[in-house]
């Protein structure tokens, strides 16, 4: 159960949050609508993400799944594994992410094996290796390149947030 009781969103933040979620809120909205100016500032960053970037979006699913996995984060998995099914990702790449050795996974091609290399140390070490990020760049332009940081850096907010505040969507199976 979360350690705060979600509310009800009314005024233009609420209602932007409602635009970019098709009309509904969820759970996390709700949590942030506590305070206005941290949740229209979330909505413009994660609607950046999410909506506007190059970034393909197997990837962005890839790298929110595999944080999902480091951090605990059942409700980003839930949310988010549809979204990567439609993306592209099968089933055994999604069983992939729950491994330790991820990013070293057959199941996984070898970008998306660095990708999760670049993921895993940001998000446990924050401080990347040079032959990781050099690894990437054959697969990403240099604006490419800052999404993905600004994804994986995003959705480590997103978890620790989700996480801290016990926020949790019915956990999916395995989890």
């Amino acid at each position: 159960m979360a350690r705060l009781p979600g509310i009800d969103g009314t005024g233009p933040v609420a209602d932007r949050i409602r635009a970019r979620r098709g009309g509904t809120l969820r759970l996390l909205d709700r949590m942030l609508l506590y305070s206005p100016s941290v949740a229209d500032g979330w909505n413009s960053l994660l609607g950046a993400i999410r909506l506007r970037m190059d970034l393909p979006a197997d990837i962005r699913e890839l790298v929110i799944l595999r944080i999902a996995v480091l951090n605990r984060a059942s409700y980003e998995w839930t949310a988010h594994e549809p979204e990567a099914r439609a993306a592209g990702l099968d089933g055994h790449q999604l069983a992939a992410l729950r491994h330790d050795d991820a990013a070293e996974h057959p199941a996984l091609d070898a970008r998306q094996r660095r990708v999760l290399a670049y993921t895993d140390a940001m998000t446990r070490h924050v401080q990347v290796p040079d032959e990781v990020f050099d690894a990437l760049r054959g697969d990403f332009t240099d604006a490419e390149l800052v999404e993905l940081t600004a994804t994986v850096a995003a959705y480590g907010m997103v978890s620790r947030f989700l996480v801290a505040l016990d926020v949790e969507l019915p956990a999916p199976p395995g989890w």
